[in-house]
């Protein structure tokens, strides 16, 4: 096959290129999103990461395009009815960073209730060792939310285990005997929001986890809790955020992942457009009061973001390619 390659990273490449020496590898520097002008009668593949979407237009750049292999779990970036209707197959990484995700959101947690990044910056900014302002709390004995309790979300009930909280779990399908075995109770949304003391997100993003905590379930939030959010920024509402930490509902978040963070990158272009997103304006203003928020820590989209990760969602993407072309595809969503 001819697969256009659309790297993150120079490595990549040479790496790739090993694990696919039957392949026809076209390497571009950078994501998909910023290489427009590459079109290709002949390719068979493209093989792409979450920061860039497929629509219909790009695909038709490729007439002859039998496979779309996403370097990610989520696959919202791709129009999945264009492909369907064009038939082309799409292929994800299910699983690649289980622990790896679960291990920074409690890298989060640890760093809010402990006041890391506070107790740093005061050292940084100004060599005092004054305890005064960064007391913190103990996580065990405390209620662990985790809304989601697919393969990430277990690693992170283990996780609240093991430091002793009271763990409770929110999903669509419970399974009441792995609950058992994995120690921890399920719950309602709403019953999970009012009791958990810290709210942990670990859902795909799809119709149904938009704005998951919105405007109308975010005042329901145990007074004084904390937000967890790795999953997808869109899972949460950004004004309701807002308004729980203007009121104190909401004790702090930590957020890798934000509404239109995309949008951050190229604010220019998005306030100076001849006809601005008024909604997607005002969602990239409104995290720049989260990125200010003492309360609150941002970070880059990175849970995922350790070489043996990485390295882990580059083997699956081989296989899926492998395995497309030997005529035994996997992990095909579409």
């Amino acid at each position: 096959m001819k697969i256009h390659y659309f790297a993150g990273e120079a490595w990549e490449e040479a790496y790739v290129r090993e694990k696919l020496p039957q392949e026809t590898l076209v390497f571009h520097e950078g994501p998909f999103s910023s290489h427009a002008d590459v079109s290709d009668p002949d390719a068979d593949a493209l093989c792409v990461f979450v920061e860039s979407k497929v629509t219909a237009a790009d695909m038709d750049r490729f007439p002859k395009l039998k496979l779309i292999a996403t370097r990610s779990t989520g696959y919202d970036h791709v129009d999945l009815a264009a492909a369907k209707e064009r038939g082309i197959s799409v292929a994800t990484v299910p699983f690649y960073g289980e622990n790896t995700v679960a291990e920074f959101a409690f890298a989060l947690i640890l760093a809010l209730s402990r006041r890391v990044i506070e107790a740093d910056e005061q050292v940084r900014r100004t060599g005092t060792f004054d305890q005064s302002n960064l007391r913190g709390f103990d996580l065990a004995g405390k209620t662990l939310g985790v809304v989601g309790c697919g393969h990430i979300g277990m690693h992170v009930i283990r996780m609240g285990n093991g430091f002793g909280m009271n763990v409770i779990g929110f999903e669509t399908r419970p399974d009441p005997e792995v609950a058992k075995a994995e120690h921890f109770t399920y719950a309602s949304l709403p019953d999970l929001l009012a009791q958990a003391d810290i709210i942990t997100l670990h859902v795909p993003y799809n119709e149904h986890t938009h704005h998951l905590l919105n405007a109308g379930n975010i005042g329901s939030i145990k007074k004084g809790a904390f937000i967890i959010n790795t999953s997808r920024g869109a899972v949460i509402e950004t004004d309701a955020l807002i308004k729980g930490l203007k009121d104190g509902t909401i004790g702090g978040a930590g957020l890798d992942v934000l509404e239109e963070e995309g949008d951050l990158n190229d604010e220019m272009k998005l306030l100076t457009a001849p006809h601005p997103n008024e909604i997607a304006v005002r969602t990239a203003l409104e995290n720049h009061y989260l990125i200010d928020h003492p309360r609150v820590i941002v970070t880059p989209h990175v849970a995922f973001n350790t070489l043996e990760a990485v390295k882990r969602i580059l083997d699956t993407t081989a296989d899926n390619i492998r395995n497309f072309t030997a005529g035994s595809p996997s992990n095909i969503v579409a």
